[in-house]
């Protein structure tokens, strides 16, 4: 096998282990600090290693490390031990490898070969979202159903209850959606987006399809289980739903995987309504003819945006009390964002000094794309977090009141209409 093609594979799989699975200790901490936030309080704050806390990030790996060794304790009245345990697997693969299709950069040209930037190099694009998002489900039925307690299995029922209400909606806002793109790969749908309308606004979906956004946004949180459509757990009501039995590592799989069910859903809606992996009014092609512009423009806004971090870490990393081994976090964390600030600053230095070839253009670009696709997923998954700590969880009745009879009709009437427009119009 090719030497770059393999490269190129292991980065796209990486990647694709970043932003979903690696990703979750980081949207716990987001979680927390956003909920601290509109609280009015600190968030965490205390956990460390040798003074060090990152801000709170360590509290998420302490979290995860404690699950890990804690007693996998199963209650005798659990009869299909097999599907109790296979339950949580099949909800953390399902979510894991609905991410595997998303794109992270346009395709990538290396002389004469193409490599698709996405962890599965397929073409199935949002269809492979819908079919792993769906499979999900099947997790949290069965794990309700083995775990022979009357608050699982109701658990279990709501959570089926509601994706089949929902994923109807869904299913048929992205069907608008594919009749404007014209494909069902979404690096096509992104370089869509990268055109204009009337020549200065983004020909994003968001812009061109809002009630299809509307709609594939809030049924996106519903296929997470995210409030306010948690009734799935429903703590007031219902203990904790269908993972009342669950504890230890099977447990944190159903946990681990609604982030990362939600960090997939964030990906898509990013890739489906605002512009995916590409800056707006800079589609690839655009980047690649003003390179060099681009790049003096980051030379230039790095510092400035590290100033502003820097400015944020000594304002909140530092602890209550006047502990200088503790408040030392700070010093330091600053000292690396410097050093990182100098490395970036200076190999573009070097770039723009020394000429920059067809090929390592390229290999920047895609590095911009990445860089973007994971600015925009990190506030696409704030929006989710900020939500869930803004509205409180619907009633059942409310819930299906919302799929069935709003959601639906708005989804049909707004393929009716794409229709109209592109076919009839020839738009």
């Amino acid at each position: 096998m090719n030497t770059i093609l393999v490269v190129v594979i292991v980065i796209n799989i990486i990647l694709a282990l970043l932003f979903s699975l690696g990703a979750a200790p980081i949207l716990v901490w987001v979680e927390r600090r956003v909920a601290g936030f509109i609280q009015d309080r600190l968030g965490p704050n205390r956990c460390n290693i040798n003074g060090f806390r990152l801000g709170g990030l360590i509290q998420s790996f302490a979290d995860m490390l404690k699950l890990v060794f804690k007693e996998d304790f199963k209650a005798k009245a659990i009869k299909e031990k097999f599907v109790f345990t296979l339950a949580p697997v099949i909800v953390f693969v399902s979510a894991f490898l609905s991410y595997m299709v998303m794109p992270f950069a346009d395709n990538l040209v290396i002389g004469s070969q193409t490599f698709i930037m996405q962890g599965l190099p397929i073409n199935l694009g949002a269809l492979w979202f819908l079919a792993f998002a769906g499979l999900s489900i099947y997790g949290i039925i069965l794990g309700g159903w083995s775990s022979n307690n009357k608050y699982s299995l109701l658990g279990s029922i709501r959570a089926g209850a509601q994706v089949i209400s929902y994923e109807a909606s869904m299913t048929l806002a992205l069907v608008s959606l594919l009749v404007t793109y014209g494909s069902i790969n979404l690096v096509d749908m992104v370089n869509f987006q990268s055109k204009l309308l009337f020549g200065f606004i983004p020909a994003w979906g968001i812009v061109i399809q809002p009630l299809a956004a509307v709609i594939f946004i809030v049924t996106a949180f519903a296929e997470a289980n995210r409030t306010p459509f948690d009734i799935a757990e429903g703590e007031s009501e219902i203990v904790g739903g269908y993972h009342t039995e669950y504890s230890a590592m099977k447990f944190g799989l159903f946990f681990v995987g609604e982030y990362v069910a939600m960090s997939a859903s964030s990906a898509l809606i990013v890739t489906l309504f605002f512009g995916g992996y590409n800056l707006p009014w800079l589609g690839t092609d655009t980047l690649k003819e003003n390179f060099h512009t681009v790049m003096l423009a980051i030379i230039v806004i790095l510092p400035l945006l590290s100033l502003l971090f820097g400015r944020w870490i000594v304002k909140n990393n530092v602890w209550p009390s006047k502990d200088d081994k503790r408040n030392n976090e700070s010093k330091w964390l600053i000292r690396v964002l410097i050093l990182i600030n100098i490395v970036v600053i200076g190999i573009l230095g070097c770039f723009l000094i020394n000429g920059i070839t067809e090929t390592t253009t390229n290999i920047a670009v895609a590095i911009i794309q990445i860089a973007t696709f994971a600015i925009k997923l990190l506030l696409m998954n704030f929006v989710f977090v900020w939500v869930r700590w803004t509205l409180p969880r619907f009633r059942y009745d409310q819930l299906q009141n919302l799929g069935w009879k709003i959601l639906l009709p708005l989804s049909i009437a707004n393929i009716f209409l794409t229709a109209l427009v592109v076919v009839g119009l020839g738009v």
